[in-house]
Order: structure tokens, then sequence, then C-alpha cells
């Protein structure tokens, strides 16, 4: 079979305004990034604000594993099949970043014949958002430190300054510097840092925003720092936040694209989900509801991560809930978690099949009990599964009350998903029980240890000195009923990434807070996560390259 660019690269695709005809969308509306992309304007989506809402279907996965599970490409799948089927769909999913495109991870747009297209131009610099949040992140930066440089009148005090700049590149040279050395023309020295875009709470913002207006507000409110009577500093004192949401007046509207196969695609915000809250924006969220009878959306890396964060942060703050959840899973994923070698999991193992459910289940179980809504899992299958190996997950399942369905799309493209289809069709239909995990209202430490109970299953939760000092500061500031936005390893339930499958004694250690008030949330940093990452030892930037005619090799 063809390599994922390779299928993307030999469909062209229809023109962008046709796809927005299907949605209708007129011309007017739309700002052309060529003849395959666009943008959708506010007076349309003003327009559209009083419509009904459609099904929304919430697409998340066990836990991952580091051959990956193919979320995506099950959530573009199942786009195309509910298309396939003759209904009314829209996917809204997230933007890559170019940290995992050139790292470890790759891309974002799928895979085989369930892709989203342009798929270089999406992974790559698309429309420009992920540059405009850097930017509007930096210029921030920079009011800030001139501020204190050009006389201080807020009496910031240096040290206590949070506020870090951003790029869009994996790069651990610039986790901890020093920043304005070579004497005072070049500013006030101090310790900084850049996290990475998709981990800067302008992009959380930008995000959870429903408007100009309220990117404003979000962007006036954030917390760059403390007085030397430790007082908060916000940026709306810098009187900046006009011009920073004057950077993000085109990041901020929808982008339109399309599956291989012609199905509209939302693709709008690229928040980390190990970090940040990991879900596409609220705007592309909400418009897409107004115009299709089902949406498909994904929430990044296992349900305890991305699933989590959409519906205890995303649904409060769109005041959404999803009508169905797909779990998608592998049978390499499951022996994985069963304690089998990377090596050696193309062998069967049935053994390892039924340890690896335990994982499997607990995310079953939270997204049925914990947060009662209806669920179904889908099998992304690879070659080596065999028919027993597919059985005897579909009977585990079913065990629990889940129907189990074998997902195609990656060789059949939507007629290898409409089996799933038809099942979410029905699955829509079936009472929502929807609740979140915790109420805002709780302490921010009975917050963190009601996910650790419920969510992740650890037995303790560890508070550094830092993290409980935080904690008191924050409550003490009034930012005590902010939801939590957990930032721990995808690869385990706990803060130890080697703790695989269903650890049912396991600690979460609890580092750090930052503090998100922009956004509307409390960071919680655990184990050794990091919001800079480095890339790995072979990069997949060393397998990409560009001929004289510009063709693209090597992204995935």
């Amino acid at each position: 079979m063809k390599t994922d660019i390779e299928i993307a690269q030999n469909t062209s695709g229809r023109p962008i305004l046709d796809i927005a005809k299907k949605l209708n969308i007129s011309f007017q509306d739309l700002e052309l990034y060529g003849n395959n992309k666009a943008k959708i304007s506010y007076r349309f989506i003003k327009e559209t604000a009083h419509y009904p809402n459609g099904k929304l279907i919430l697409v998340t996965a066990m836990s991952p594993t580091p051959m990956g599970e193919g979320k995506t490409t099950m959530s573009v799948g199942l786009a195309d099949g509910l298309a396939q089927l003759g209904k009314s769909v829209i996917a809204t999913l997230r933007e890559p970043s170019l940290g995992p495109v050139f790292g470890m991870k790759g891309g974002a747009t799928g895979g085989g014949y369930a892709q989203v297209i342009p798929m270089d131009d999406i992974n790559l610099h698309f429309t420009g958002d992920l540059h405009a949040i850097s930017a509007a992140n930096n210029l921030l930066a920079a009011m800030l430190d001139n501020h204190v440089f050009q006389g201080n009148t807020l009496n910031i005090d240096p040290r206590t300054i949070t506020w870090k700049r951003v790029l869009d590149i994996n790069d651990r040279q610039l986790r901890n510097i020093v920043s304005g050395l070579n004497g005072k023309n070049s500013g006030v020295p101090r310790e900084d840092g850049f996290n990475i875009t998709v981990a800067s709470e302008i992009m959380a913002i930008l995000c959870l925003a429903k408007d100009l207006d309220d990117l404003k507000t979000r962007i006036g409110n954030i917390v760059l720092g403390y007085t030397f009577a430790g007082d908060v500093v916000r940026a709306r004192e810098l009187n900046c936040q006009g011009a920073i949401a004057t950077l993000l007046k085109d990041a901020l509207k929808p982008n339109l694209v399309q599956t291989l196969e012609g199905t509209p695609v939302f693709i709008h915000g690229g928040p980390f989900a190990n970090i940040a809250h990991g879900c596409n924006s609220i705007m592309a969220t909400r418009l897409a509801l107004k115009l299709a009878d089902y949406v498909v959306t994904e929430a990044g890396f296992g349900a305890d991560l991305g699933a989590e964060k959409f519906l205890d942060i995303k649904c409060r703050e769109a005041d959404i809930k999803p009508d169905a959840c797909v779990v998608v899973a592998t049978i390499r994923a499951l022996k994985y978690h069963g304690g089998v070698p990377r090596n050696d999991l193309e062998k069967p193992n049935f053994d390892a099949i039924h340890e690896g459910m335990k994982n499997l289940s607990r995310h079953i179980d939270n997204l049925t009990q914990v947060y009662g809504l209806p669920t179904i899992v889908t099998i992304n299958p690879f070659p080596s599964d065999t028919q027993e190996e597919l059985d005897l997950v579909s009977a585990l399942c079913q065990q629990k009350g889940v129907e189990v369905v074998v997902n195609e799309a990656w060789s059949k493209g939507g007629k290898g998903a409409t089996l799933l289809a038809d099942a979410i069709v029905k699955l829509c239909e079936t009472p929502s029980h929807f609740q979140y995990a915790y109420a805002c209202e709780d302490a921010i430490i009975t917050k963190i240890e009601t996910l650790a109970r419920k969510i992740y299953r650890c037995e303790e939760v560890i508070f550094d000195k830092k993290a409980l000092d935080k904690i008191a500061l924050f409550e003490k500031q009034g930012f005590k009923n902010l939801p939590i936005c957990v930032a721990k390893t995808p690869y385990s339930f706990s803060s130890d990434a080697t703790l695989l499958g269903a650890p049912i004694n396991a600690k979460l250690y609890v580092n750090d807070l930052n503090l998100s008030a922009g956004a509307g949330f409390i960071v919680v940093l655990t184990g050794n996560v990091l919001t800079m990452p480095g890339l790995p030892k072979s990069p997949a930037a060393e397998k990409i390259d560009i001929d004289n005619d510009g063709m693209i090799v090597g992204l995935s």
C-alpha cells in the first residue's frame, strides 16, 4: 500500500467552495487560502448561532503506546462512514504542531485512506494559526519585559514572572535560559525559558474563547507574575490585550478542509493533551453542531487525559455534552499493556490480551460510570491480528455491556467504517446521563484527589511542598473555583510512564501548579512531564525531504 503522503498527494480533492456549499456557506463568508482550504467569517458564525445542535460524538482511546493507535484515522474514518450512510456530518479536529511533526509522533491528519487533505499543508504551516499564536504570546512577553526595563511603574518583581516565550519546535535547549544579558540596554537579566506553542496559555485561550470580545477578556485576565508586595499582575495592566487580540483576529476563525472523500472538516486549535486540555476550539465545535446532524470530534491521547479534559473543561465552558463516545483500541496496544515486549506484538497472545483488557476496561468504566455516557469500542485492525484475537476482545467488551466494531477505514476509507457509523447512529439515540467528574466549587486539593481516585485509580496523591504552596496561594487569590488541567504522562494512568496496564497501587506525584487565569483553569504538573519537549535520537525531520518540483516525501 502507498504511504500516507503518497495517498494524499494522489488525491486532488474537491474545490473548497464545493465543500462549503455542502454546509450552505456562501463565497462571501469564506476567506480562501488557495483552492483547498478556507476560514469561516465571524458574520456567518453569528448568523448560525440560533440553529439547533446536531449530535456530538467524542472519539478517545485506551492508553497510547509508542506504536500509535490511529485515533485520528478512526475519527476521520467514522466521519466518512457516516457520510457513506448519507448522514450530514462534520469532523472537528486539532491542528498539528510542528514539534511532533519533526519529532517522534508525526502529523495529525489521519492515515491510509482515512485522511484530511491537504495533508502536507495542514501538517506544516496550514493557515498560519500557530505562528499567530506564537507571535501573540511573544508580544506579551516583550511588552512585559519592556515595562520592567522602562521604569517598572507596576512594581513587578522580575523573580516572580511566570510568563514564558514559546516556539513551535521541540527544543530542549530553550527550556531554561537566562535572558537580558550584555548590559543594561539589553534588558533586565532574569531566569527565563520557553514552552512549545501548543502548551501556551494563548493556545488554550484561543480554543476556549467564544468570540473576539471573550478572547480579549481572557487575554487581559492572564496572570504574568507578582509585584514586590505580592499582588497579582495581569496582562490588562500592560494595556496590550487589544494588540494581542488583533494578532489573533484571523487565527480565531475556524479552518475548513476536507477528507479524502470530500467530507467537511474543521481543523482549528491544537493544545497538547498531556500538558494542556487537548481539544479543538469551542468556536469550531459549536459551529459544526449548527451545520451538521452529526459532529465527530477527537480528544488527545487516552481517555484519562484528552477525554477527561474535554468533559471537565471544554464541556463546561462551551455548555455542550457528547451524545456518544468511541474508544479506539488495537490488539497491539492490548498486548503491550498486557506486558508483551514491543518486538513480540505480532505473535498471538491471549493471556496478554486478557491482561491488557484491564486498561481498556478502566477507560470504558470511566466514560460509562463516572461520566454516564453511551460508549462503544472500535478496533483499528492490523495485518497481524487474528480473528480469534478480535473475537476475544469483542467477547470481553460484551461482558461489560459495550459493543465492539472493527473499523477498516485505514485500508478501505469510509466504506470500511460504515458498520461503526451505523452503530454510532443507534448509540446516539441512547439516553445519556452525563455528569462531571468533580465540582469546581471543591478545594483544589480535593479536585486533584478526586481525579486521581476516580479516573486514574491511584492509591495516593503525593504533593511537593512547592505544589502545596501554590495551591494555598491560588486559593487565597480567589482562583479556587477553576477547573484543573492535569499535565502527566499519556502512557500510564499514573504519573510514572513505566506503569502500564491498569496499576492499582500507584501514586500520583504532583510537583507544581501553573495558573492559567485567562484560559480559566489551573495546570497541575505531575511526574516528569515537560512543557517544552526535546527531539528524539532519530527525529522524523531526518526522513522529510522535498524535491526540485516541490514534492514532499517522508511526512507522516
